[in-house]
């Protein structure tokens, strides 16, 4: 990243309909995917990278309208979502069953990693829920195997190489590419099947609990020592207005910046701009800046840092 900010506005975000490989499963085939910072885990060629320089891990956005669903699956390091907008079910397991929890906007999920999981905007309106995707490369998508044979169905398939072919468009995999395995029954018994009450304690925080925490000072939501204890090669914050002076101040880490409750001013030397919900904003490291809410009611947003701990599974504390 350069010495001065990178900033994606919400309406600037450009979405792929056609990211995963149940792009066209009936339920699935309205779901809207943005790659915000890094390539995440698309596997469409169509997909836009708004920031391709990543800081140690990728942003990214999930839009919905209601009743659309994201099929089950899994990823090898961490994924940490909050709702930007809307009501959200998530479910897990391998048939989705094994537990469920509900989030509204501007709670926050670190789903344990290993685990296959799903998600749906379940409220009355487009929903979008923003992402954390640990690594500056996380890896590819693990599907659930009657994910990959159901897409068979609408003509989708997918590469070992992790992109995907439309059949229905004429494209069929090259001759150097198998198509992606489904996992076997012992390979499928590797993937944990959590309850919700094993789930819900060490890796749900609620927005409202947030606020309350983030009166005087910035409330640690994932890190070692935080709320959710992990540890997942960076650190998530919650600032509301009380948290932060007007001082300026720098880091040597990188620092992004997500709005999901007001209007936030952040300036640096020769600049300034206004941060709304779904904006996101890349403060490279060593740049002085200031973080304030701009306008009066109710003001929160995350605050990412990249630590030196490895992208990996979630981290357990003894």
């Amino acid at each position: 990243m350069q010495n001065q900010p990178k900033i994606v506005h919400y309406g600037e975000l450009r979405p792929c309909k056609t990211a995963f490989i149940d792009a066209h499963t009936a339920g699935s085939d309205q779901k809207e995917n943005f790659t915000i910072i890094g390539a995440g885990v698309s596997e469409s060629r169509d997909q836009h990278v708004h920031i391709k320089e990543t800081p140690g891990f990728n942003i990214g956005a999930a839009g919905q309208p209601p009743k659309c669903r994201n099929s089950l699956h899994s990823h090898h390091t961490a994924e940490v979502f909050f709702v930007a907008k809307g009501r959200w079910r998530f479910f897990w397991g391998r048939w989705g069953k094994a537990g469920e929890v509900i989030l509204e906007e501007g709670d926050i999920f670190n789903i344990p990693t290993g685990i296959f999981r799903g998600f749906e905007n379940i409220g009355d309106d487009y929903g979008m829920i923003m992402a954390i995707l640990g690594g500056d490369d996380p890896g590819g998508v693990v599907w659930a195997p009657q994910v990959i044979e159901e897409a068979g169905k609408y003509g989708l398939i997918l590469g070992e190489n992790g992109s995907l072919y439309d059949s229905k468009k004429g494209e069929k995999l090259p001759d150097s590419v198998s198509p992606m395995p489904l996992l076997s029954e012992q390979q499928l018994k590797a993937f944990p099947e959590p309850t919700t009450a094993d789930v819900l304690p060490n890796h749900v925080a609620r927005f409202w609990d947030m606020m309350a925490l983030s009166d005087n000072q910035p409330a640690k939501v994932i890190g070692e020592n935080a709320l959710l204890r992990d540890k997942p090669g960076f650190e998530v914050d919650f600032l509301s207005r009380n948290s932060i002076s007007a001082t300026p101040y720098q880091t040597p880490r990188h620092e992004i910046l997500m709005p999901v409750k007001g209007h936030w001013q952040i300036e640096w030397d020769g600049g300034e701009t206004v941060l709304n919900t779904g904006d996101c904003c890349a403060i490279p490291p060593g740049l002085e800046h200031s973080v304030q809410p701009s306008m009066t009611g109710y003001a929160a947003m995350y605050r990412i840092r990249n630590t030196d701990d490895p992208a990996g599974k979630t981290w357990q504390p003894n």
